[in-house]
């Protein structure tokens, strides 16, 4: 079954968002010991490629493997960069992108694979870090003054770079705070036929003591090779109802 493309979220201006991801039973995502954790893998992939995205978003620590280890020009005396977003390709088949608020990766490159590398931030971050951004020509747009406002980044992802259908693939924390925001409107589970069963790791969604508690709605269930299954799920939330009324 070939997934049909969702329509974009209208009115609110944002990406669709889809938040992909290959949990255990039990809601676990670290894979790195389940048996079978190759053909998740690879399952994984084939149906991101199949849900044919503009572009996928995770955290910092999730993005570092990929960004490197690229040192950062000398230290000195540098003028003033403006705090306006800066987009070095807004015609990429595709665009990987990190929330990295303080600044932190070291990219070394403007690309993964064919994906253009793509930056979120806050004001907060020196000049010496978004010198260096533009030097390796990665995009950066910045989400906030001190920290970062989800749904205004998702209409600069759409408005800049033109994406309208993005995966959220990052760990507990970050797809937690996409989900109390409001900005998820599907989930796609790989769900692997383990059961994690360890405490403390971390979950699909971590979200803090309370949680947002969305409903969901079944779009699909399919089995895929390996005892996988393939579910698809629409969020629903205050914050889908208040666009649909808008």
């Amino acid at each position: 079954m070939s997934p049909k493309r969702a329509r974009p979220s209208g009115r609110s201006g944002r990406p669709y968002v889809i938040c992909h991801m290959g949990p255990s039973v039990d809601g676990r995502i670290v894979t790195d010991r389940w048996p079978g954790s190759a053909r998740l893998s690879a399952e994984y992939e084939r149906i991101h490629r199949a849900l044919a995205a503009d572009g996928w978003i995770i955290g910092r620590v999730s993005m570092k493997p990929y960004a490197g280890r690229a040192p950062l020009p000398p230290g000195g005396r540098r003028v003033r960069i403006p705090r306006t977003d800066f987009v070095a390709r807004a015609d990429a088949p595709s665009y990987a992108i990190a929330l990295d608020p303080s600044g932190k990766l070291r990219w070394e490159s403007s690309a993964i694979d064919e994906e253009h590398a793509v930056t979120v931030l806050t004001e907060r971050v020196p000049d010496r870090h978004l010198a260096f951004l533009r030097d390796r020509g990665v995009s950066y747009l910045f989400g906030g003054r001190d920290r970062i406002d989800l749904p205004a980044v998702l209409r600069k992802l759409r408005a800049r770079l033109g994406i309208r259908r993005l995966l959220l693939e990052g760990g507990g924390k970050i797809n937690g705070s996409f989900l109390a925001a409001g900005v998820i409107d599907e989930l796609s589970l790989v769900v692997a036929p383990v059961a994690d069963g360890s405490v403390g790791t971390p979950a699909l969604f971590d979200a803090g003591a309370s949680g947002p508690r969305s409903r969901l709605r079944l779009l699909s269930a399919e089995r895929r090779p390996g005892d996988l299954l393939w579910v698809r799920y629409r969020v629903v939330n205050a914050a889908a109802r208040a666009r649909r009324r808008s």
